[in-house]
């Protein structure tokens, strides 16, 4: 798994098991292995690129996954069934039928000698859906305890069930734009929160982001990178202020988008379901200062933060998941979460 925040390539060894129709999981071994920084430009800038260049990052960075999924294996020594890779997002545009995720299937089949399950969105983009989120099939499926799960990644999303099925969608910009400004202030990320715990909010800002048009639209609806690049970080290079005040209004901004989703889904589910808690993974977890704004605009108790190992480390076992269910031609994508006209089980396999 390759998300937009950029931080790594996540590897995870799952193990699965169904019993009487209900899963479990073991998430047995995990590591992040970081990107330098030639890695996170070519991801980075590959949208600007050629076709010619397109065409062969996917292969070399289908190699890079190939070898480290080698190493991986080689020092834990495991057993591997097959390789479920979601790979790296370049391009998500559903409106117009397309998304592209590069690290080729075939290069890494070929490097490892195992079966590859990979190419998950593009079957329900093909369907007319938003080809995101994907994981609301493994939310249901492994977690189905919480109400809510809620996910701080490069892009916040939420995923619950509701009497018309399991819905989701993509919230607000998070660990994307957070990781942007940091890196203007020489951070890699903002540890902790603590350099947004040093800013203040600044109100002109934080009006200006919410009023963009996608935070007036109703689900089903999905972000990518583009519209992050091309709508929201130039409202935040627009305003003359202090990294650490800009650093905090995103957060506070996170925590009104989050709380607004938990709201209107509240509504959605009209008091159905008597458990509360929520589940929050991802990244921004780890973020004091952002989760203390989501308890703040929330203002309400059970938000529940896992172990470190599966904040970090959950959407790659969802994603291990999709390919469970893929290879045994079982859905793993929902419509009702991407809007969709049907049900699918997306992905492609290249045997080894």
């Amino acid at each position: 798994m390759s998300g937009t925040s950029l931080d790594g390539l996540d590897l995870a060894y799952c193990h699965f098991q169904i019993s009487d129709g209900k899963w479990s999981f073991q998430l047995k071994q995990a590591v992040t292995i970081p990107y330098d920084l030639k890695m996170s430009r070519m991801l980075s800038e590959l949208d600007s690129k050629s076709a010619l260049e397109f065409a062969l990052t996917d292969v070399k960075f289908g190699e890079f996954i190939g070898k480290e999924v080698n190493n991986f294996i080689e020092a834990e020594g495991l057993d591997v069934d097959f390789i479920s890779s979601h790979g790296h997002t370049i391009f998500h545009q559903p409106l117009i039928g397309l998304t592209a995720q590069i690290g080729n299937g075939a290069t890494i089949s070929a490097i490892t000698e195992l079966p590859v399950v990979n190419n998950f969105r593009e079957c329900d983009v093909a369907l007319g859906g938003q080809g995101a989120p994907l994981v609301p099939i493994g939310d249901r499926s492994l977690f189905g305890e919480y109400k809510y799960c809620l996910n701080l990644g490069g892009i916040a999303n939420i995923s619950f069930e509701t009497y018309k099925g399991r819905m989701a969608f993509d919230i607000a910009p998070c660990n994307i734009a957070l990781n942007t400004l940091a890196n203007q202030l020489n951070a890699e990320y903002d540890e902790g929160g603590k350099l947004a715990a040093d800013g203040k909010a600044n109100q002109e800002l934080l009006d200006e982001l919410n009023a963009l048009d996608y935070f007036q639209s109703k689900p089903p609806k999905s972000l990518g990178k583009e519209w992050v690049v091309r709508k929201f970080l130039p409202i935040l290079e627009d305003h003359d202020m202090r990294i650490k005040d800009k650093l905090a209004t995103v957060c506070h901004h996170v925590g009104m988008q989050v709380a607004k989703s938990l709201a209107e889904a509240d509504e959605i589910l009209a008091k159905k379901y008597s458990y509360s808690q929520i589940l929050v993974t991802g990244g921004g977890a780890f973020n004091n200062y952002l989760i203390e704004q989501i308890n703040s605009y929330n203002k309400s108790s059970g938000v529940q933060i896992p172990s470190p190992n599966l904040i970090q480390f959950k959407e790659a076992l969802i994603f291990a998941f999709l390919g469970v269910l893929h290879w045994r031609g079982e859905v793993n994508c929902l419509s009702s979460a991407t809007g969709a006209k049907r049900d699918s089980s997306g992905g492609v396999i290249f045997e080894a």
